[in-house]
């Protein structure tokens, strides 16, 4: 009634194309989404301001593209992202700026 099917086996013409395909493939990209000047001046702007209060940044009036909170919110994660040694800095320099 049904017949059993067996995969065909492919014959594979070019072996070398599977292969730099196959190591191509097993390189990981680089990251190459990047954060303008303003954008990190206007996050750097804010994080000093408000810290974490995303909702007090949205009704600051420096933000100028009227940004809701989780827009802002996604901002801040993008440039922890982009340049998270220059974040750690950044936080690291308003912490000891508290404590003096």
């Amino acid at each position: 009634m049904f017949q059993e099917s067996k995969p065909e086996e492919k014959v594979v013409l070019k072996p070398y194309v599977v292969e730099a395909m196959e190591v191509e493939a097993s390189h990981r990209g680089e990251d190459k989404t990047t954060c303008s000047t303003d954008m990190t001046e206007f996050v750097q702007h804010m994080v000093k301001e408000y810290n974490e209060d995303y909702k007090a940044m949205a009704r600051d009036e420096k933000n100028y593209y009227q940004d809701t909170p989780k827009q802002i919110k996604r901002k801040v994660e993008l440039y922890k992202r982009c340049h998270p040694e220059e974040y750690a800095a950044f936080i690291a320099s308003l912490k000891s700026q508290k404590s003096t």
